[in-house]
C-alpha cells in the first residue's frame, strides 16, 4: 500500500500534467451586490469576449495570489502579445524556486536549484485570466450569467459577474473584469451553498505595458549547465487506446487526449520509474476535468478522494489500470466520469 506522502507526490505529478494541458486553476469572494440576469444577452456575450480577448491579446504583468483551504500561493506573471505570437513568464514566489516560460504552445519549466529544465507542449485551453474554452453558446447552455454591479480590485475599477450553473454538476464562478479593458482581475469558485472554495486575484497589475518577448525567449535558450528533459505528448484518441465513455457526462465534451511518458528524473522529486499515462480532458466551456489512466502499481497507488479548494481528485483501481480523475468540479461529477469509463477492447 502506498504511503500518504507517495499519494500526495503522485497527485502533484498529475496536477502538473493537468496544468500544462489545460485542466487549469479555477479561482476565487463575494461582492455582496444585487444581481440581474443578462444570460445570453448581447451584453453578456460582449463581456465574455472582452475577458477572453484581453487575456490573450493585451500586454500585462502583475502579482497573482491564489488562496484555497486557508493556504496561499503567489506568482509573478508577465504576458506579452505581438501579432500572433504569445509570450509568458511566471515566477513562483513560494516554495521550491520554479519559473515557467511559454512561447505559443511551447512551455519550459525551470527548477534553478536542481538545475533541471523541462520542455512541454500546452494545449490551447483557457487558464486564468482567460475564461472561455468554447463558444458563448456552449457556456450559456450550462451557466446563467448575472451582473452584480461594480467593485475595485488592485486599484482598478471592475464589473462583477456571476456565472451560476444550471445543474449540480459544476460550481458557480464569480468574475471581476476590469472596466476599461475587460482583463480578468479576480475569479472565485463558489460551492452550492455560496461558500468561496478558491480565489485567484491580482494584488497589483499593470495593463498596456511594452512587450518584452526577449525576457521569455532568451531564458528558453540559455540553459547551459541544466539537465534538459523534453516531454513529447502524443496526441491520440481515447478510443484508439482501447477506452471509451459509455455516455457523455451532461454538458462536458472531450477537447483533448494525449499519451505521455512520465520519465524518471523529469521532476526534482521523482516517485517511480518511467511509464505511460493517458490523459483525456473534458470541458463544459468553463470548467475542465482530466481523466488519467496508467498501469496500476500497489506500491505506488492509494485509492481515495481529496479536495483542495475547488480542485477535487478521485483515485481508484480499474482492473490492471489506475484511474485518476481531477478537476474543479464537485466530487459527484468526477464519480460520473469514473463510472462511465470502460474498456472498449
Amino acid at each position: 500500500m502506498a504511503s500518504s506522502s507517495q499519494a500526495v507526490t503522485r497527485i502533484a505529478e498529475l496536477a502538473l500534467c493537468a496544468c500544462l494541458l489545460g485542466t487549469g486553476v479555477s479561482v476565487g469572494a463575494q461582492a455582496g451586490l444585487p444581481a440581474s440576469g443578462i444570460a445570453g444577452s448581447v451584453e453578456a456575450r460582449q463581456w465574455l469576449q472582452r475577458i477572453h480577448q484581453a487575456a490573450s491579446q493585451r500586454n500585462y504583468q502583475g502579482t497573482l495570489v491564489v488562496t484555497a483551504n486557508g493556504s496561499m500561493s503567489s506568482s509573478r506573471l508577465a504576458h506579452y502579445s505581438e501579432g500572433n505570437q504569445t509570450f509568458e513568464r511566471i515566477d513562483l514566489l513560494d516554495g521550491q524556486p520554479r519559473r515557467i516560460y511559454r512561447h505559443n504552445e511551447q512551455v519550459l519549466i525551470v527548477w534553478p536549484t536542481a538545475k533541471l529544465a523541462r520542455f512541454e507542449q500546452r494545449e490551447s485551453v483557457a487558464l486564468f485570466p482567460a475564461v472561455l474554452s468554447g463558444s458563448e453558446d456552449e457556456l450559456f447552455e450550462r451557466y446563467e450569467m448575472l451582473a452584480e454591479g461594480t467593485d475595485r480590485v488592485a486599484g482598478h475599477d471592475a464589473r462583477v459577474f456571476l456565472l451560476r450553473p444550471r445543474d449540480t454538476l459544476r460550481f458557480a464562478h464569480r468574475l471581476w473584469a476590469e472596466q476599461a479593458t475587460g482583463l480578468l482581475l479576480r475569479a472565485d469558485v463558489l460551492s452550492a451553498d455560496g461558500r468561496v472554495l478558491e480565489t485567484a486575484a491580482f494584488t497589483e497589475v499593470s495593463v498596456g505595458i511594452k512587450p518584452q518577448p526577449e525576457t521569455v525567449l532568451l531564458p528558453m535558450k540559455r540553459l547551459n549547465g541544466y539537465r534538459i528533459v523534453r516531454a513529447a505528448p502524443q496526441r491520440t484518441a481515447l478510443e484508439a487506446q482501447g477506452w471509451q465513455m459509455k455516455s457523455a457526462v451532461p454538458g462536458f465534451r472531450q477537447v483533448s487526449c494525449v499519451k505521455r511518458n512520465l520519465e524518471a528524473g523529469a521532476d526534482p522529486a521523482p516517485s517511480g520509474p518511467a511509464h505511460d499515462v493517458l490523459q483525456t480532458i473534458f470541458s463544459d466551456g468553463l470548467t475542465h476535468v482530466s481523466v488519467f489512466i496508467e498501469p496500476y502499481r500497489p506500491d505506488r497507488h492509494q485509492a481515495g478522494m481529496t479536495a483542495v479548494g475547488a480542485t477535487h481528485t478521485l483515485m481508484q483501481a480499474f482492473g490492471p489500470n489506475w484511474i485518476t480523475v481531477v478537476g474543479d468540479a464537485p466530487m459527484a461529477t468526477l464519480k460520473q466520469f469514473a463510472a462511465l469509463l470502460e474498456r472498449s477492447r
